[in-house]
């Protein structure tokens, strides 16, 4: 693979990252202000993040026709990346540390995975009619059980990472020399459903929040693509043992920057929730119709200068709070 291609690749995969990013961040704040998924297609910014996730989407296909599964799916932990500094600006929240640390790591991971992928032949062989059927069996039987065993938004999200991982892999065979054939159109079918039910599974896993579901998605997506493309296409990394080394030490940082990231985008929205519950309240009586010979309790707000216990008449009978 020539240097034009390979840095077309990577600037498709870049644009792409920007748009999937916007995209989970609307999902994550439309998630958290709707009530189920109704309510989130009855809402403009919602079908906004279905555009955002689309042209990611295309943009996505069509760098895998420029660059192997290998090198382009990797890639996409970049949209982790990115959503560190608009979700930060879309909340209004300072990044911390731990997350310049995550976005350090994950940086240097992806760009040691680039070092070892970024040269080689260009992809030419995709997947038959047989492992195109195989593979997807296997994604959806394993999404089953995922759905199935646990309703958290990890699961969604492992979930999603799979459907969207084996979508990518299917959507290779379109970009690659497609054919006019009935395989084709299976192949485009099964990236469809692929594609959207990685999507709603999405939406479903941002509920829980959007560090942990967005940092396992993006994990699992790569993870998915490139075992196929390993096992299935002959696809590996350049430079032997070293390259393999240098692979697994890029994934192990890019895992760790990930796994930092998680934790940062967690730890706002924890301990949001528990300063929020321990916040003092000031409570108001309600308005009742009169009741005979009922007391309201009220609470004296107001400091008073004597020690005696007030006494507050409330339609009956005088009662000391």
């Amino acid at each position: 693979m020539t240097a034009s291609p390979v840095l077309l690749a990577v600037a498709l995969s870049l644009i792409s990252a920007v748009c999937y990013a916007t995209a989970a961040v609307v999902q994550e704040r439309t998630a958290a202000a709707t009530p189920g998924m109704r309510g989130a297609l009855a809402r403009g910014a919602w079908w906004g993040s279905v555009a955002l996730n689309a042209g990611g989407a295309l943009l996505h296909v069509v760098a895998l026709r420029y660059g192997p599964l290998t090198l382009v799916q990797p890639l996409g932990a970049l949209s982790l990346v990115l959503a560190v500094p608009l979700g930060s600006l879309a909340t209004g929240r300072r990044t911390s540390g731990t997350q310049w640390r995550g976005v350090a790591y994950t940086l240097v991971g992806l760009s040691t995975l680039l070092l070892v992928t970024a040269t080689g032949g260009a992809p030419h062989d995709t997947l038959g009619t047989a492992e195109v059927l195989a593979v997807a069996l296997l994604a959806a039987g394993a999404v089953a059980v995922l759905v199935s065993a646990g309703t958290g938004g990890l699961a969604f999200a492992a979930a999603s990472g799979i459907a969207s991982g084996v979508g990518s892999t299917l959507s290779q065979k379109l970009a690659v020399g497609p054919t006019v054939s009935w395989g084709t159109a299976l192949v485009g079918v099964l990236t469809v459903g692929f594609a959207v039910g990685g999507l709603l599974l999405s939406q479903q896993a941002y509920r829980s929040g959007l560090g942990g579901p967005l940092a396992l998605l993006t994990l699992v997506n790569p993870v998915t693509a490139s075992a196929i493309g390993i096992a299935l296409l002959g696809e590996g990394f350049q430079y032997g043992g070293t390259g393999t080394l240098l692979a697994l030490a890029g994934a192990a940082a890019a895992v760790y920057g990930v796994t930092l990231l998680s934790r940062a985008q967690e730890a706002p929205s924890t301990s949001g929730a528990s300063s929020t519950s321990s916040a003092p309240r000031t409570l108001r009586a309600p308005r009742t119709p009169h009741t005979p010979n009922r007391t309201v309790p009220v609470a004296v707000v107001a400091p008073r200068p004597s020690l005696t216990p007030a006494t507050v008449e409330l339609t009956g009978p005088a009662r000391s709070l």
